[in-house]
């Protein structure tokens, strides 16, 4: 079943490269090519419309069950410190490696582009989330709000209370935890009626893309395309490659599991679409769903490994295109800019655009330069989404494993019967 699904999406993708080729191709104009897209975009819009329908109550409902089922409030704060710290150290390897491989490949020197004019504005707000605002983000106004716009990490500090109270109210809670549950199943029930429909969804994302953008365009962004698919494709060897340290030769049955999250948040480039099934897979994996519940949706939120690289890469670049030379200091500096400011990125719309934008306005390099990336940036977008899955997947079971609860498949399987 995995293995038709994961061909499925594939043989999405490549129907969607060329149908998008063909009406881009027979498209009287750029408005005509756009309309078209427009179609597609239906199917695609109405299939994240329905993750995004069910993402809330399946975050709510798994880990308030998952911090019932722990013994104390004890655990809750040991499994958060162990979390934290994978995070923080992914995330300042991820922002590390984009600054030096953009410095090694230097995809920005000598681009055959034309450069927006300086004066130029990229229409896109700088301001980002301070870090009063990210603090004082974090707690909701109401939950009622915090699940209608989806917020996660409001979603999740509101689970936090209500599952450390369920175990301290004894019998009552146990009945609440259980109608939690209960939720939970439903929620994974509907998501596997959604998930029928996302070879249709990938189609058309992928068709919609190619169909306004064209594959010329890669063609002529294709150094500095190529140079960041290279930097993730690093990123992923080392994530990979720290997952093993902990996990040893279970990292591959880890990278088995989660080829199919990984190939859907890859094609429709977006990482909630495939939270889901991410969630699903690594519970078959062997992560307790009291560890997966609790660290995935916090890696949402504090471990976007593929938008963090692309925040440095992408800075450096337009500094590259325009001529502008940035000493190591000023980079360091950046990374620690960026290590703070990108943490709002989850409640923000074109997170990482918006974070660039506020970094570009700091270090006094024009902001029309993000036009240069906006042509690509849905290319783009799809691998960064693929990696935040990658990263926050390997997250999740390493920290299994630190708490000593990563199962094998085998004693799973007696655990049920």
């Amino acid at each position: 079943m995995q293995r038709r699904f994961t061909l499925l999406i594939l043989v999405a993708m490549i129907l969607g490269v060329i149908v998008g080729h063909l009406c881009n191709q027979g498209a009287e104009s750029a408005e005509a090519a756009k309309e078209i897209a427009g179609y597609f975009s239906i199917v695609t819009d109405v299939f994240l419309r329905l993750i995004k329908m069910i993402i809330a109550p399946l975050v709510f409902s798994t880990l308030v069950v998952g911090i019932a089922h722990m013994e104390d409030g004890a655990s809750v704060g040991r499994v958060g410190m162990k979390t934290m710290i994978w995070f923080i150290g992914a995330s300042a390897v991820s922002l590390v490696m984009g600054s030096i491989m953009v410095n090694l490949l230097q995809p920005g020197v000598g681009l055959d582009l034309p450069l927006p004019d300086a004066a130029q504005h990229a229409d896109i707000a700088t301001g980002g989330m301070s870090l009063k605002e990210f603090i004082t983000h974090l707690v909701p106004r109401s939950i009622a709000e915090a699940m209608a716009n989806n917020e996660i990490l409001q979603i999740v500090v509101f689970s936090i209370f209500v599952g450390i109270a369920l175990t301290q109210l004894g019998e009552k809670g146990r009945l609440v935890a259980q109608f939690a549950d209960q939720l939970a199943h439903v929620m994974l029930k509907i998501t596997g009626y959604v998930m029928m429909s996302a070879p249709i969804a990938v189609f058309a994302a992928v068709a919609a893309t190619v169909t306004t953008q064209g594959l010329n365009i890669l063609t002529v962004y294709g150094k500095f395309v190529g140079s960041f698919y290279l930097s993730l494709l690093m990123l992923w060897c080392v994530l990979v490659f720290a997952g093993f340290l902990v996990l040893r030769g279970r990292i591959t049955g880890l990278v088995r599991a989660i080829r199919e999250p990984t190939l859907l948040s890859f094609s429709t480039a977006s990482s909630e679409a495939a939270y889901p099934k991410t969630l699903e897979r690594l519970e078959e994996f062997g992560v307790p769903n009291r560890i997966a519940s609790f660290v995935l949706p916090l890696g949402y939120s504090f471990n976007l490994d593929g938008s963090m690289m692309y925040c440095t890469f992408a800075t450096l670049f337009i500094a590259q295109a325009y001529g502008i030379e940035l000493t190591l200091a000023q980079q360091v500096t950046m990374c620690l800019l960026l290590m703070v400011t990108s943490k709002g990125m989850a409640g923000v719309p074109r997170a990482s655009l918006v974070v660039i934008a506020a970094t570009l306005a700091h270090f006094n390099i024009p902001e029309a330069g993000l036009l240069l990336v906006l042509a690509v940036d849905q290319f783009l977008d799809m691998g960064r989404s693929a990696t935040n899955v990658v990263g926050n997947s390997v997250a999740t079971a390493v920290v299994a494993k630190w708490e000593g609860q990563l199962t094998s498949t085998r004693d799973r399987i007696v655990a049920e019967t």
